[in-house]
C-alpha cells in the first residue's frame, strides 16, 4: 500500500495521513480556550479542516503502519466536513478524537470497532443501532444537538457520557438505546438530557450511573428516562460530589470516587419528565438519594414491578406527583420520611420487602401514615407486609401496632352493624392488640358494682338460708359468670337486677373480645 497520502488531499489532510501511519495525534488547536471551543462560535478556517471522506478512508482501507508502530487515528481540534459514513464498516483501528467539530452527523450503524474515542466533540447526531464494539465507546463531554441512536448496539467494555449535552430527534429522543448491551459500566454522570434517555429491554454489566445528571422533557405527557424491563447491576439517580468536578475538562474516567463529606456541596440528580424503570431488574441495588423528580399530568416515579436486593429511596425533597411501587419485589428498603410524597400519590398495591433499613429515624406512627396515604380503599395485604417486615426485625411491638391500625382501617369499610361491633372491639380491648384496656374495664365495673352493691344488699334467695353477704365478690361473680365465687344465693331487687345483667353483659363482651384478641396474635405469633 502507497505510503504518501493520496493526490487531491490538502496539506492538513497528509498530515493525518502521516499522524495515523505512526499512530500520532494531529493537534490543530488554536491555543485559545474561546477559539477551541466546538461548541463555541470560533470560526474554525481550512488550516483545521479535516474532509470526513479522508477519516472514513484512514479507517476503512487506511495505509500500512510506519515499522514499528501501530497505526491509529488521533485527531485534536479539528473541524470535519462532511457526514462520516462507516456504517457497515469493519474498522480494525483504534480512534480518539479530542475537541472536533463536525458539520454533519456520524454513521457508525452496524459498524465493527475496537475502541472509539470521541471526546468533548460537537456532532450534530450519532447514528450507531447496532454499532458491535470490543472496547470502550468514550462520548464524554460531547455536544449532540440531535441525540444519540444506540439501538441494540453492542459495547464490549464500557459506555462512558459523562458531561454531554444531548439534544432530542423530531421525537424529542435525545438517547435511543433499547437493547443495549453493555458487558462492563455505563456512565452518564453530570449528563444534559434535552429529550428522553430511553434504554428499555438493555442489559448493563456493571453500574449505570447518572450521578448528577440532569434530564428535561417538554412534554408534559412523556418520560424523561425510560429503563422498562431493563437489567443493570446497580442503578445510581443520585448526586454528584461538586469537589470531584473541578477539573472536569479532562476528567471523563470512571466516577466513583473518594465519598464526599455530608456538608460538602453537591448537585443532584434532576429529572424534569417521567421516569419509568417498570419491570427491571437491578442485581446489586436501586440507589435514589440526593435525587429531584418533577412530575406534571400523568408521568410518575413508577418501579412498578422491579425486583432488587436493596432499593435506597432517600431524597431530600420528595418527588412532587406519584410514586409507584406496585408489585415490586425488594430485599433491603432503605428509606426516610420525608422522601415519600404526601397526598396519596405513593402506590405499594402489592409491594413486598424483606426487611426495613431506614436512613434516618422512621417511627412506626410515619410507618402507619405512609402505608395509609398509599391506599384508596382498604386492602389488607401492605399492613401485613409491614408488620412481617418488623417482626423479623424483633420489633413485634410495633407489628402490632400496625395489625391494630389495620384492623381500625377495615372497620371503615364494614356495614354499619359490622363497624358498631368493631367499634366496642375498639373501645374495650382494642381488638386484642391493647389486652390492658380490659382490665381496666373490668376493674372500672367491678368498682362500679361493688359501691352499688355495698349500699343496695340484695335479700337471700330462701329465707332459712343466709349465706356470708360479700359486696365485692358477688360483683366480680357476675363480671365472672363461668366462676362460683359462693355468692350465688342472693336475690336482688329490680334495679339490682338490672346492675347484675349488666355486669353478666360486660363480663361476656369483655372475655369474648379478649378471646378474639388473643386468637389473632396466636395465629400471627
Amino acid at each position: 500500500m502507497a505510503d504518501r497520502a493520496p493526490d487531491g488531499w490538502t496539506g492538513t489532510e497528509q498530515r493525518l495521513w502521516e499522524a495515523f501511519r505512526h499512530g500520532e495525534v494531529l493537534d490543530l488547536r488554536a491555543g485559545k480556550e474561546e477559539d477551541d471551543d466546538p461548541a463555541g462560535s470560533g470560526d474554525w478556517g481550512a488550516e483545521r479542516t479535516v474532509r470526513a471522506e479522508v477519516l472514513a478512508r484512514l479507517l476503512i482501507s487506511g495505509p500500512d503502519p510506519a515499522p514499528g508502530r501501530v497505526a491509529a487515528l488521533k485527531l485534536q481540534g479539528g473541524y470535519v466536513t462532511g457526514p462520516l459514513l462507516l456504517a457497515g464498516a469493519a474498522i480494525t483501528h483504534y480512534i480518539e478524537l479530542h475537541g472536533c467539530r463536525f458539520d454533519k452527523p456520524v454513521l457508525l450503524s452496524e459498524a465493527r470497532a475496537g475502541t472509539i474515542r470521541l471526546i468533548g466533540c460537537l456532532i450534530p447526531r450519532l447514528e450507531a443501532s447496532r454499532l458491535a464494539a470490543e472496547g470502550d465507546v468514550h462520548l464524554a463531554r460531547c455536544v449532540v444537538p440531535q441525540g444519540i441512536r444506540l439501538t441494540d448496539a453492542r459495547i464490549g467494555t464500557d459506555l462512558l457520557l459523562n458531561q454531554a449535552v444531548l439534544g432530542g430527534d423530531r421525537h424529542h429522543r435525545a438517547v435511543s438505546a433499547d437493547g443495549l448491551t453493555v458487558h462492563q459500566d455505563l456512565e452518564a454522570e453530570r449528563l444534559e438530557v434535552y429529550g428522553e434517555f430511553g434504554l428499555r429491554t438493555g442489559r448493563i454489566g456493571g453500574r449505570l450511573s447518572l450521578r448528577g445528571a440532569q434530564l428535561r422533557m417538554a412534554d408534559a405527557d412523556r418520560n424523561c428516562l425510560n429503563l422498562a424491563r431493563t437489567t443493570v447491576g446497580t442503578l445510581y439517580l443520585t448526586g454528584s460530589a461538586d469537589n470531584r468536578w473541578t477539573t472536569s475538562r479532562t476528567e471523563y474516567g470512571y466516577g466513583y470516587g473518594p465519598p464526599h463529606d455530608p456538608g460538602a456541596p453537591v448537585t443532584p440528580f434532576r429529572a424534569q419528565g417521567g421516569v419509568r424503570l417498570v419491570d427491571a431488574r437491578f442485581e446489586q441495588a436501586c440507589l435514589i438519594h440526593d435525587a429531584e423528580f418533577r412530575l406534571s399530568g400523568r408521568q410518575e416515579l413508577s418501579l412498578r414491578r422491579i425486583q432488587t436486593p436493596e432499593l435506597r429511596f432517600a431524597c431530600r425533597t420528595a418527588p412532587d406527583g406519584r410514586v409507584s411501587l406496585s408489585r415490586a419485589r425488594v430485599g433491603n428498603l432503605v428509606d426516610t420520611p420525608q422522601a415519600w410524597p404526601g397526598a396519596g400519590l405513593v402506590r405499594l398495591t402489592g409491594f413486598t420487602y424483606e426487611s426495613l433499613r431506614p436512613a434516618e429515624p422512621f417511627g412506626v406512627a410515619e410507618r402507619i401514615a405512609w402505608l395509609e396515604n398509599s391506599l384508596g380503599e382498604y386492602q389488607p395485604e401492605p399492613y401485613e407486609q409491614l408488620a412481617a417486615a418488623l417482626r423479623r426485625d424483633g420489633r413485634d411491638e410495633d407489628a402490632r401496632e400496625v395489625l391494630y391500625a389495620k384492623q381500625r382501617r377495615r372497620r371503615a369499610a364494614l356495614p354499619v352493624h359490622a363497624r358498631l361491633w368493631g367499634l366496642l372491639q375498639d373501645v374495650t380491648v382494642g381488638y386484642g392488640y391493647r389486652p390492658g384496656r380490659a382490665a381496666l374495664w373490668l376493674l372500672l365495673a367491678w368498682l362500679l358494682g361493688t359501691v352499688y352493691f355495698t349500699g343496695h344488699p340484695p335479700a337471700p334467695l330462701k329465707a332459712d338460708e343466709m349465706p356470708t353477704w360479700n359486696a365485692p365478690l358477688y360483683t366480680l361473680s357476675k363480671l365472672l359468670p363461668v366462676v362460683d365465687l359462693g355468692q350465688e344465693g342472693w336475690n336482688p331487687g329490680h334495679t339490682g337486677q338490672w346492675v347484675a345483667a349488666a355486669l353478666v353483659l360486660t363480663g361476656w363482651v369483655l372475655a369474648t373480645t379478649v378471646v378474639t384478641g388473643a386468637t389473632r396474635l396466636l395465629q400471627r405469633g
